[in-house]
């Protein structure tokens, strides 16, 4: 006879996750570094009293928003390279429904998650509950199905026993390196409460792996053909390169045959920045070293990428007649724009390509060009990142008084806004996992949230934020969760007093500025916004650096700080960095009164020529 034990849902789930192990680096730990809480009618008295009973093997944290709970949880699984991820769970209603950006920021970029919103009552008798969502023609409905498109496996537990096979289900998803992704398990509220006799054996420990596929041979092989044949090669690799711990087989790969590599957002750091054949970032926030290459090659290999839009330059930078091999252990990403495809994990897929290329390097000139091309993007660099005596700042000089101050090993942590075009080409990575870009959903919010996931992932690395004025009042609150829980983060605000890397899109495509910059919102007072009153009232060390110079005095003294510290510093709205970048394809209207629009839509209609369609 099975042996069972009595629990409710909520106490099988919580037992069940705090058992759940993996092993990195010859040491075993559990797989979910905690959960996030933000308790409601709908989990308190169920989930919340399953957390209590498992609070030493399955940590709880309280924050101050559902989103920037779920986006630190994020963030902990990307710096943890998927290996190692977090929950979060909410009430019904407003509490749920605020988790779905995550969810979809999640779900675009490819990162484990386990999403627990409470639910209406299975039984329907209380109908309809407080915060419930009524559907005049499907009772079945509720807020919860927001989360069905973007999340990687759905479930409704509406039976105790249910999430026995919802559990495992979760698991294989969250661990699997091609399906991985956002679950969302959502947990009718009486069901969370409700007892089972549950097999012993449902709560056995168990070690999960990372899954390493190995290429097909006909794949392979007519991979290693394609590139014999290439004179202009080129590696561009993404971020499944750091997900399956792949930088030095990639280094080993370039190496070997000579093919320069260039990086995108997700994958920047795979390399690090003085390896002599990175180019570092391509496509629309690249550098002019990868962008020249990337016109002219005659082949691509995409490792680990899933070649969004501000890769390819809109599938304009990489012109008709090149082949693109994709390296990527989800066959979707692989075939991508009719792509010879590669199915298998980065690391096991570049060695054994590596292997079957013995022999065979890219011509010398190819290779001697991308140095040279690289020597040269570096001074360009170096010029826009100088400190000056501006009275406003533009964004890369601040990001040279950072990286002047704080090295390369940082992590170095942003989202959305002007900073990742400026950051992703001039930002000087180090190690692997140094360079921490949320741009897959460019989610406004997301970089103090995800700071504080990154540092519960890495407490012995200096954590830096850089966030907008913009992005900073979207989403701020986890400053006061990073001070309870002593995680002390070093973020600086630039304030250019709006959103001001989209008043420059709007001026590029001939529009005058509207609606994006505070003096061109329509207002009756323009706010005097104190961001150093505000941090500090949330319990960060804040000060105001009046230049660059005192900026990198403020940035040492952070590093001493007991606590997180927020440095602000005024910005120029209308600059940003000339050099480098690609043309991306943002559609201007055909017909405007304004002459500046219509010269930006024939300008437009000319580059429109220069992309591909693909699939």
């Amino acid at each position: 006879m099975t042996a069972t034990i009595r629990l409710t849902m909520a106490q099988a789930l919580t037992r069940y996750l705090s058992r759940q192990m993996t092993e990195i680096d010859g040491q075993r730990l559990p797989i979910f570094g905690g959960v996030w809480a933000i308790f409601g009618h709908g989990n308190v008295a169920g989930l919340g009293e399953a957390l209590w009973q498992e609070r030493e093997r399955l940590p709880t944290f309280r924050a101050h928003n559902e989103q920037a709970m779920a986006h630190a949880a994020i963030a902990y699984a990307k710096a943890n390279m998927r290996r190692r991820f977090m929950a979060a769970t909410t009430s019904i209603g407003p509490g749920a429904t605020n988790l779905v950006t995550a969810a979809a920021l999640a779900h675009v970029n490819r990162l484990p998650v386990l999403l627990l919103p409470g639910d209406v009552f299975a039984n329907r008798i209380p109908d309809p509950v407080l915060q419930q969502v009524e559907h005049f023609s499907d009772g079945t409905v509720s807020a919860n199905d927001c989360f069905k498109p973007v999340s990687r496996y759905f479930d409704r537990i509406t039976r105790p026993e249910q999430i026995i096979p919802a559990l495992h289900r979760a698991m294989q998803v969250l661990t699997d390196p091609a399906e991985c992704g956002p679950v969302t398990l959502a947990l009718c509220q009486d069901v969370q409460a409700e007892a089972y006799d549950y097999p012993e054996s449902f709560f056995e420990e168990r070690l999960w792996t990372p899954r390493r596929p190995r290429p097909d041979r006909a794949e392979l092989a007519a991979a290693a053909t394609a590139l014999k044949a290439a004179q202009k090669p080129l590696i561009v690799a993404g971020g499944g390169v750091l997900y399956s711990g792949a930088s030095d087989e990639l280094a080993r790969f370039a190496t070997q045959t000579g093919i320069p590599v260039c990086e995108t957002q997700g994958g920047k750091s795979a390399l690090p920045d003085e390896a002599p054949l990175n180019m570092a970032a391509v496509g629309v926030t690249g550098t002019g070293a990868a962008n020249r290459l990337a016109a002219e090659a005659d082949l691509i290999l995409a490792v680990g990428t899933r070649l969004q839009d501000f890769t390819t330059g809109s599938w304009a930078l990489f012109a008709a007649g090149k082949s693109v091999i994709g390296l990527n252990v989800q066959a979707f990403d692989a075939g991508k724009h009719r792509a010879l495809p590669l199915v298998a994990d980065a690391r096991e897929g570049l060695a054994e390509l590596r292997d079957a290329l013995a022999g065979w390097q890219a011509p010398a000139s190819w290779t001697a060009d991308a140095k040279a091309g690289k020597a040269a993007w570096r001074k360009e660099a170096a010029a826009v990142t100088a400190a000056t005596n501006a009275a406003l700042p533009s964004d890369a000089q601040v990001i040279g008084a950072v990286q002047r101050s704080l090295g390369a090993e940082v992590i170095l942590l942003h989202a959305a806004g002007g900073l990742p075009g400026e950051l992703h080409k001039l930002w000087q990575a180090g190690s692997p996992g140094s360079y921490h870009a949320e741009y897959g959903f460019s989610c406004m919010g997301y970089e103090i949230a995800g700071g504080l996931g990154a540092k519960m992932a890495r407490p012995d690395k200096e954590v830096v934020v850089m966030v907008g004025d913009g992005s900073y009042l979207m989403m701020n609150s986890e400053i006061a969760t990073s001070v309870m829980l002593g995680l002390r983060l070093t973020i600086v605000l630039l304030d250019n007093r709006g959103f001001g890397c989209i008043n420059r899109l709007q001026n590029a495509t001939g529009s005058a500025s509207f609606n994006n910059l505070l003096k061109d919102a329509r207002h009756e007072t323009l706010p005097e916004i104190d961001f150093v009153q505000h941090a500090a009232s949330l319990g960060a060390i804040a000060v105001k650096a009046a230049s660059i110079a005192e900026l990198e005095v403020a940035l040492a003294r952070a590093k001493i700080n007991t606590r997180t510290t927020v440095v602000v510093i005024d910005t120029d709205p209308l600059v940003s960095t000339g050099a480098g970048g690609a043309w991306w394809d943002v559609t201007v209207p055909e017909v405007s009164e304004r002459a500046e629009v219509r010269a930006a839509r024939a300008s437009y209609d000319e580059r429109r020529k220069r992309q591909t369609i693909g699939v």
